[in-house]
């Protein structure tokens, strides 16, 4: 696996914080195992096999401290949902609402690149994903290690069933204008925006995070962006 994740410019920051608190860093020693994903030596992951009796699968990458991640999956019963993030701090506050919650059996968990991930799954075998806040590399030398890039949006086409949904959002503009020009280039992706408030307003089964609040108080302004797989 390292040597696969080194073809590949990072499309995130840092992996560790600060020093993990003995509860978090025991659900990492412990919980953690139980719901990490290991790809198959070859082939594609077997998803009836990790989530037995979910009924449609889902894809989060990026899941910050995973609140948002949590709360779709306890909504959405009938889903089990991917959650791919490296940062072990966040990795750590998502299974603490894993425990709190009772939702061991509708996550799990990828801690590396997300595109190593989504490369072994099967065929339209996602029925939403969510991009939600993705690091926006603001500087122009590192526009190439956006995440929200043609080959990887034509990998998502890929592994989503036709009419699944792609959530994505972000409070930096210029990474918004970056998406939706290469969104609205791409031949398997409908945006479903009618009106502005359907981009100034979050879904109506969003939970607000930290992060959000965040760049609410300091002045960001979030944009969430809908769009359909052909």
């Amino acid at each position: 696996m390292p040597e696969q994740a080194n073809r590949l410019l990072a499309s995130y920051g840092r992996r560790r914080g600060r020093k993990l608190r003995t509860s978090k860093q025991s659900l990492v020693d412990h919980l953690l195992p139980q719901l990490s994903v290991t790809l198959p030596e070859s082939g594609h992951l077997d998803l009836a096999t990790l989530f037995p009796g979910k009924s449609a699968i889902w894809l989060e990458i990026g899941f910050g401290a995973g609140e948002h991640l949590a709360h779709q999956a306890a909504t959405h019963t009938q889903a089990g949902i991917l959650g791919c993030e490296p940062y072990v701090n966040g990795i750590a506050g998502l299974l603490k609402h894993i425990e709190d919650h009772q939702l061991a059996g509708s996550i799990r968990i990828w801690q590396q690149d997300a595109r190593l991930l989504t490369e072994r799954l099967p065929d339209a075998s996602i029925s939403r994903a969510f991009v939600l806040y993705p690091d926006p590399w603001p500087k122009a030398r590192h526009h190439k290690r956006r995440l929200v890039a043609t080959a990887f949006l034509t990998e998502l086409a890929r592994i989503m069933k036709s009419g699944a949904q792609l959530r994505l959002a972000t409070d930096d503009e210029d990474y918004c204008v970056w998406m939706l020009e290469h969104l609205l280039t791409h031949p398997q992706f409908t945006w479903q925006a009618k009106k502005s408030e359907d981009w100034l307003n979050p879904p109506a089964d969003w939970l607000p995070t930290r992060y959000e609040q965040k760049a609410l108080t300091a002045g960001r302004v979030p944009t969430y962006l809908n769009f359909l797989r052909r």
